[in-house]
């Protein structure tokens, strides 16, 4: 019980931080270019701010719902916070959260998930950093290197790679549910190549045949048992 009353009260802290940042981290994104363009007496047009984010923001707002609806279960409050602010989900937080998760096994929406994903979160996002800083001081002494032809390929397919790791271990726990969706989404972006700019908005069929085929696999086990 006492624990219970810990835990709650960590949850409404968390909320109370989280909404606070989230809302000062999207005034200073959003307020930036607006502040900079005034100082330098450069004030973009409203109406072509306004036409460019119709044409681009419509498509990113449902994007976005949809990355929230499928990762907050995942990652609970503290981490949600934490990856929606820092950004870089789906190649650093999302495989990191994922990995220490499945070491330590904990289950989604427990007290055990929501430390250990807060925890792995806040852990990639200081490596990032001090990844970037490594990375800015020897940008010049590495750009022979980084810009080899021989290296390009391996950049071309990192986040292939990293997710084809991540998935092999899901994968593996039920083959067949994971085939027919695998198999599925690889002849639509065969046929229609265009589709892999949308991967966001892909995670709505892909998930949705994968529940179904859980659902139906799940009503085929009652009916035997």
């Amino acid at each position: 019980m006492e624990r219970d009353t810990y835990y709650q009260q960590y949850l409404r802290r968390t909320h109370l931080l989280g909404r606070a940042v989230s809302a000062l981290c999207l005034i200073l994104l959003v307020g930036a270019p607006f502040l900079i363009g005034l100082l330098l007496g450069a004030m973009p047009d409203l109406g072509a701010v306004a036409r460019g984010f119709v044409s681009v923001g419509l498509v990113w707002t449902v994007s976005s719902v949809v990355e929230f609806l499928v990762y907050t279960p995942m990652l609970g409050s503290g981490g949600s916070y934490l990856a929606f602010i820092t950004g870089n989900l789906i190649n650093m937080k999302i495989p990191c959260a994922m990995n220490a998760k499945e070491l330590v096994g904990a289950k989604s929406g427990t007290a055990e998930n929501e430390v250990i994903s807060t925890l792995s979160i806040a852990t990639s996002s200081l490596v990032t950093i001090l990844v970037l800083a490594l990375g800015v001081m020897l940008l010049i002494p590495l750009q022979p290197v980084l810009q080899s032809p021989a290296l390009q390929p391996a950049f071309a397919n990192v986040v292939p790679a990293l997710f084809g790791a991540m998935a092999y271990k899901y994968f593996r726990k039920d083959p067949k549910l994971a085939a027919i969706p695998l198999c599925v989404m690889a002849v639509l972006f065969i046929l229609a190549p265009s589709l892999t700019a949308s991967t966001s908005f892909m995670i709505i069929p892909s998930g949705a045949i994968a529940i179904l085929l859980s659902y139906l696999a799940f009503r085929k086990g009652q009916k035997e048992g």
